[in-house]
C-alpha cells in the first residue's frame, strides 16, 4: 500500500475513533428525560470546627445522587429544618414537601489524630423509618472521598446497586498557545471532574486512553516519535512501557476484562485489523480478517470482542469469538454506529450514532438483550463515550462555542451537566473501574 493511501486510510481511522454510537430495533430520543427521579434532601452536614471546611460535603453527595438519574435533590434553600443527627429528622417537615428520603450528617475532628469523620444518616419518610447509620472516617485531602463515599452508601442502599461516585476519569486536554505551539496532557480527576492531576504531557497528541481493569494501569496511543506507538502506563510508580511501535496505524487499545491481553488496531499487513497481545509473554495473533476497516475494539467478556466495521458498507457495531472467528453484527438502525463500550455487566452498549435522514452524531445506548436503543444526547458532534461501571452514567465528549468539552449524561436521561475543568480544550474521556 503506498504511504498516500496509508495516509488517508489512517485520516478516515481517526475520524471513526472521534466518532459514533449505535441503534437497535426499536428507537428512543430522549432529551429532558422521562420518568420521575426520587425526591431526596441532602441536609448541609453540621460542622463546629473554627475554620469553614474546605469542601461542602453535602453538596458533593447531592450532585452525586443527581448525576445517577435517579434522584432529584431538594434546593438546600427551601427546607424547613437542618437536622445533623438521625434523632433531628421529624418527617412532617419532609412529607410535606414531598421529599421520600432524606440524608444528614456531621463532621467532627479528631486534632490530635488529625482525622475527619462524617456520622450519616438515611431517613426514609414515607415509613418513617431510619434505614441507615453509619460512619467514614479520613484525612484533610480525603474529605471529597469521604463525600463520594456516603453518596455510593445511599445509592446502593436505595437502589440495590453499587455507587461509582468513588471512581475516577481520564481524558486528555489540549492547549493551544500558538498556530504550531500545542501542549498535550493525560489528566486523571474524579469522575466530575474534581482534583485533576497530570499524568502525562506532550507535544504530540494523545489518544485513546483507557484504565486497565486493576485500575492500575493505563494504556494509550501517544505520537511523540510522530507517529502512533501503543503504550501502557503504570499510575503508582509513571514507569510506562512502549506496546507496539509498528509502521502504519497503531491504535484504539482496550483491555481485556482479566486485564492479561490486549487488543488493538494495527496496520502493518496493509490493511486496519484487530490484533490480541498477551501482555506477559508478547505474543501476538491477528483476530480479524477482512478487506473492510475493523477497528475500536473492546471486550464483550475473556473470549469475544466488539469492534466497529465498514463491512457492509457503512460503519456499524459487530462482535466475534476471537477463538472460533465467528462474527454477528450487532447494530441496524441507522446509518452509522462506531466506538462501542460496555456496561460492566454486559447488557448496555453506548455508541456514537447518526440516524437515517440526519448529519448529528449524538451518543445512545442499546439494550442488548430488548434491542431498544435510546438516543441520549442533543449535541450534534458528540464522540468517545465511556460508562460508568455500575452502568447509570456516562461521559461523552462534544463541541460547544469551538472547543472540546465533556459533558455526563445519566444512560436513564434525567440528568445532564459539564464536566467543570480548567482546561479550554477536552477529548477522549475514559472511566475508571472501581477502585480498591
Amino acid at each position: 500500500m503506498t504511504s498516500k493511501k496509508l495516509g488517508g486510510l489512517f485520516i478516515a481511522l481517526v475520524m471513526l475513533c472521534f466518532a459514533a454510537f449505535a441503534q437497535a430495533q426499536n428507537v428512543i430520543e430522549i432529551t429532558r428525560g422521562t420518568d420521575r427521579a426520587t425526591p431526596i434532601a441532602v441536609v448541609p452536614f453540621g460542622w463546629s470546627g473554627s475554620t469553614p471546611l474546605p469542601e461542602d460535603l453535602a453538596q458533593v453527595t447531592s450532585a452525586d445522587l443527581y448525576h445517577s438519574g435517579m434522584f432529584a435533590p431538594f434546593d438546600r434553600q427551601n427546607m424547613l429544618s437542618y437536622p445533623t443527627r438521625a434523632e433531628e429528622i421529624f418527617p412532617r417537615d419532609w412529607k410535606v414537601l414531598g421529599v421520600d428520603y432524606v440524608v444528614a450528617g456531621r463532621v467532627t475532628h479528631d486534632a490530635a489524630a488529625d482525622r475527619y469523620e462524617i456520622a450519616f444518616h438515611l431517613y426514609g419518610v414515607a415509613r418513617e423509618e431510619l434505614l441507615m447509620s453509619k460512619t467514614v472516617s479520613g484525612s484533610r485531602s480525603q474529605l471529597r472521598d469521604l463525600a463520594h463515599h456516603v453518596s455510593d452508601q445511599v445509592f446502593e442502599e436505595l437502589t440495590g446497586i453499587r455507587g461509582a461516585f468513588n471512581t475516577k476519569l481520564l481524558y486528555v486536554a489540549a492547549e493551544r498557545f500558538s498556530v504550531d505551539n500545542t501542549r498535550y496532557t493525560l489528566q486523571r480527576s474524579d469522575y466530575d471532574g474534581a482534583r485533576a492531576v497530570t499524568l502525562l504531557q506532550s507535544r504530540e497528541p494523545i489518544l485513546s486512553p483507557t484504565y486497565a481493569p486493576d485500575g492500575q494501569r493505563i494504556a494509550y496511543v501517544s505520537f511523540e516519535s510522530r507517529r502512533p506507538e501503543i503504550f501502557v502506563h503504570y499510575v503508582q510508580t509513571g514507569r510506562r512501557e512502549r506496546i507496539t511501535s509498528f509502521q502504519g496505524l497503531n491504535g484504539a487499545p482496550a483491555w481485556s476484562p482479566d486485564g492479561n491481553r490486549l487488543a488493538f488496531v494495527l496496520s502493518r499487513d496493509g490493511n486496519p485489523e484487530i490484533y490480541v497481545m498477551n501482555l506477559s509473554t508478547k505474543e501476538m495473533r491477528r483476530v480479524t480478517n477482512h478487506f473492510a476497516i475493523d477497528t475500536e475494539p473492546t471486550w464483550m467478556d475473556n473470549e469475544t470482542i466488539v469492534f466497529t466495521s465498514d463491512r457492509g458498507g457503512r460503519p456499524q457495531i459487530y462482535k466475534q469469538n476471537i477463538n472460533t472467528g465467528g462474527t454477528e453484527r450487532l447494530t441496524f438502525v441507522g446509518n452509522y454506529n462506531a466506538n462501542a463500550k460496555l456496561s460492566a455487566d454486559g447488557q448496555t452498549m453506548v455508541m456514537v450514532h447518526r440516524q437515517d435522514g440526519y448529519q448529528n452524531f449524538r451518543i445512545a445506548a442499546q439494550d442488548l438483550k430488548r434491542g431498544n436503543l435510546k438516543v441520549l444526547t442533543e449535541t450534534s458532534l458528540d464522540e468517545s463515550p465511556t460508562v460508568a461501571p455500575n452502568g447509570t452514567m456516562l461521559i461523552y465528549a462534544t463541541r460547544q462555542q469551538g472547543r472540546g468539552v465533556l459533558m455526563l449524561v445519566s444512560t436513564n436521561g434525567r440528568a445532564r451537566s459539564a464536566i467543570p475543568t480548567q482546561f479550554s480544550d477536552l477529548r477522549v474521556p475514559s472511566w475508571s473501574p472501581y477502585l480498591p
